[in-house]
């Protein structure tokens, strides 16, 4: 079944919204967004938005929606995301999901399909404070789960591996205070629309996979927009 509606993953940070919509949009073949890759780019080319989001996303802020919702419209608007596409990471507040709802109806898209990734506070805590990727191929290593076999060295090319600096413990925890005082009432929003599905993202990668395929399998084309 091909996937005819776009597809939002809310979570905090930690939960694996990131590897699961890289896995979905390869299976439907249609683009993985994520706000925070589109925004890391901007800020290594140096354009005038990346100068604005640096020091924001350095302090583990999150970045205003006047930076973000002019990427999200001309992204959205491209011949590749026509079937549908994968939001990881937006939206986070109530005025992003909002003006989303205006974008996706002005595009003729149909209702999003919410799913909602749940996962203990220590384990997030555990799984992006131990983060760490390599700064020559992006692969993606944990000190604790998935040490590489040479402390601070890439497995596969041994380039040396860095830890972005909104994953300090600190701005971790930060950013997860962040995440319940703006993203929850997101939760409370799709849900009272009919949108969301709850999953546990603390299962494994394999089986929060087969999870989110029974949710697509029973709604990714079903999202009728309704009549204004």
């Amino acid at each position: 079944m091909a996937l005819q509606r776009p597809v939002i993953f809310l979570g905090p940070p930690g939960a694996g919204k990131g590897t699961q919509a890289k896995r979905l949009s390869a299976h439907y073949g249609v683009p993985h967004l994520s706000t925070g890759d589109m925004l890391r780019d901007h800020v290594h080319r140096g354009t005038e938005l990346g100068k604005k989001a640096k020091p924001i996303m350095d302090r583990g802020d999150l970045v205003p929606d006047d930076v973000v919702l002019g990427i999200i419209e001309d992204r959205v608007a491209q011949e590749d995301c026509a079937r549908g596409f994968v939001f990881d990471g937006f939206p986070r507040t109530m005025p992003q999901a909002l003006v989303l709802d205006q974008v996706l109806e002005k595009k003729h898209f149909p209702e999003p399909l919410v799913v909602n990734f749940h996962v203990d506070y220590d384990e997030l805590l555990h799984r992006v404070s131990g983060r760490w990727m390599c700064s020559v191929n992006g692969e993606i290593y944990n000190i604790y789960e998935k040490p590489p076999k040479v402390k601070g060295l890439c497995d596969k090319c041994g380039g040396k591996l860095i830890q972005r600096s909104d994953d300090r413990v600190d701005v971790v925890r930060d950013r997860l205070a962040a995440f319940a005082k703006q993203t929850q009432p997101l939760i409370d929003y799709y849900r009272s629309k009919g949108d969301l599905n709850e999953i546990d993202g603390a299962a494994s990668v394999e089986e929060v996979a087969r999870r989110l395929e029974e949710i697509v399998a029973r709604h990714g084309s079903d999202g009728h927009r309704p009549q204004r």
